[in-house]
């Protein structure tokens, strides 16, 4: 994103702006949009300003994405539309570090949000606890739920724009003090440079560009496995361990494409349909 921010500025006074949406499926290149926003506007580990919304969406929830985040249709019957909330939202934004965890996802729904009111994604520099998990850290898994399991560290309801925020701001805060004793990490361009450098957030064009559920990335890139709470077109969950391949696009839903164990065959799942996923070891 933004290659002029200040290398040298110290981690303590920093100001960040921790970003969580909630959305009704995958993508925003296949139609998806925002339906939750949170964002919390912090420093020195204090909360300085915070903005939460539910967002009309203007489209139902794929299956799976409720699952996940419980969010209704009557819930959102009242709420605005991102149009109408961009402004507030980027107030708390604005000037400060970004942060989400798996960040390329939350900012290329905003960034897609943001284009089709016609406005362009901010510069900000951003710092993703996703990357320094995996690149840190040595945890089972880097979900968010699972490190802050790990931590201790309880943020709010998993799932909700700004539960997900308050977790991710302890996992910040938790990793900026450890980074701190154990590696003299104390500067803004020291923690981007740990992370794997600046982050750009590419268009969400193309399903190569798609931001995948960080579990599956993992797979396709290591040849693992996941354990999958999947729901048929019935409404049936089963439980299975999976091996993904690749993903594919048909007209506007994304398949997972993986071997399945419990058939011992390749088969094809819907992403939308997929409620739940933990690492298999």
């Amino acid at each position: 994103m933004d290659h002029s921010y200040d290398p040298t500025q110290p981690l303590n006074e920093t100001t960040f702006a921790v970003l969580d949406v909630e959305t009704t499926g995958l993508s925003p290149h296949y139609g998806d949009r925002v339906c939750e926003v949170g964002c919390l506007r912090v420093r020195g580990g204090r909360v300085l300003d915070r903005f939460a919304s539910l967002v009309d969406p203007r489209r139902s929830i794929s299956p799976g994405a409720f699952h996940v985040n419980r969010i209704t249709p009557e819930m959102l019957r009242d709420a605005p539309t991102f149009d109408a909330v961009a402004e507030r939202l980027l107030q708390v934004m604005d000037g400060a570090v970004w942060v989400a965890h798996n960040a390329p996802f939350d900012l290329g729904f905003l960034s897609a949000e943001l284009g089709l009111i016609g406005q362009p994604l901010p510069q900000h520099p951003v710092v993703d606890t996703l990357m320094l998990a995996r690149r840190a850290f040595h945890f089972a898994s880097n979900s968010l739920s699972a490190v802050a399991a790990v931590l201790k560290i309880s943020g709010g309801p998993a799932h909700r724009a700004l539960g997900d925020v308050q977790t991710t701001f302890g996992v910040l805060e938790w990793m900026r003090q450890d980074l701190a004793q154990r590696q003299r990490v104390t500067t803004l361009g020291q923690l981007i440079a740990l992370q794997g450098g600046p982050l750009t957030i590419p268009p969400q064009g193309t399903p190569k560009e798609l931001s995948l559920p960080p579990l599956i990335a993992e797979a396709l890139e290591n040849g693992g496995r996941v354990r999958m709470r999947y729901m048929d077109a019935q409404g049936r969950e089963s439980e299975r361990v999976v091996r993904p391949l690749h993903v594919r696009a048909r007209g506007k839903t994304l398949y997972l494409i993986a071997h399945c164990y419990r058939r011992d065959a390749q088969r094809t799942f819907r992403l939308d349909r997929v409620v739940e996923l933990t690492p298999e070891r």
